[in-house]
């Protein structure tokens, strides 16, 4: 099996798995490291746990659970399968809400909601959409641990002391916003665990603190492009974006516009403004 690690985090680690095991290759014991979702993205395999048999096709759950043996089966086609899997300490399953009895489940069939995340969350792993990795594994755990034991969130108020805190959050978010961020050390600032605070921060802004550290460079972005004064890399790089092509990506995005053509709407083209008042919303 081949394996390319996306993310390594402390809360949460992603990895790209690919196997092309068919009909003729022996099956073999292999064994749970960590708590982990994988989410089948193509292909179909058995896996074979506790003395049950889960066949999972794409859209499929694998779920692991430390120290548990399980044998994987490939015997219907030689077609191979992929798996986007998300990998957590016991600590995070805990802040969760650790429910024994829902890890133990080895394989969850297609589900439209966790389909929905796991197709966001293969989009953020090719560098597309708004939201974290991290965080969509974090939410991918939490909706799968939710779903299949039947809870529903509370949809509560936050107290007043809640909502300083993640206002005080989204500030040093801002204030930082051009080095690297991600949720742990986020999460680490405010004093909560990444699972808290992800929940905390989106229930209290209405955005995910990427989501919100995403907008603040595009911001900064926006206002430097309209200077005229720095090279478009310059302004990519300065604001805090890793490389020139996920800026353009990311602006056009958000904006409908190229940040070249954001930049010359600023200089006064009114062609451009033009035709973005004329798209549909």
């Amino acid at each position: 099996m081949a394996s390319a690690t996306l993310l390594l985090g402390g809360s949460v680690s992603a990895f790209d798995y690919r196997c092309e095991a068919g009909p003729a290759d022996k099956p073999y014991v292999e064994q749970h490291q960590d708590y982990s979702v994988s989410y089948v993205r193509r292909g179909s395999f058995g896996c074979r746990c506790r003395g049950r048999l889960y066949e999972l096709v794409a859209g499929s759950l694998l779920i692991g659970r430390p120290r548990d043996e399980y044998v994987c089966l490939h015997d219907h086609h030689d077609g191979g399968d992929e798996c986007l899997s998300f990998h957590f300490p016991a600590a995070l399953v805990e802040a969760i809400g650790d429910r024994d009895e829902v890890w133990r489940i080895a394989g969850v069939p297609p589900l439209p909601e966790l389909i929905v995340l796991g197709e966001l969350a293969q989009a953020a792993a090719e560098g597309g959409g708004d939201l974290g990795l991290d965080e969509l594994g974090i939410i991918f755990a939490a909706r799968f641990v939710g779903i299949v034991s039947g809870r529903r969130a509370k949809r509560l108020e936050a107290p007043a002391r809640d909502r300083r805190r993640a206002v005080d959050a989204a500030l040093w978010i801002d204030a930082h916003s051009h080095q690297p961020i991600d949720l742990e050390r986020a999460a680490r600032q405010a004093g909560l665990s990444s699972f808290h605070f992800l929940r905390l921060f989106a229930r209290v802004l209405g955005v995910t603190p990427h989501q919100y550290l995403v907008r603040s460079r595009l911001r900064r972005a926006a206002r430097l492009l309209a200077d005229d004064c720095l090279a478009i890399t310059d302004i990519a790089f300065d604001v805090g974006f890793g490389d020139l092509s996920n800026f353009v990506r990311t602006f056009h995005r958000a904006a409908g516009v190229s940040p070249r053509g954001f930049r010359r709407a600023a200089k006064g083209d009114r062609k451009i403004l033009q035709e973005r008042l004329a798209a549909p919303l």
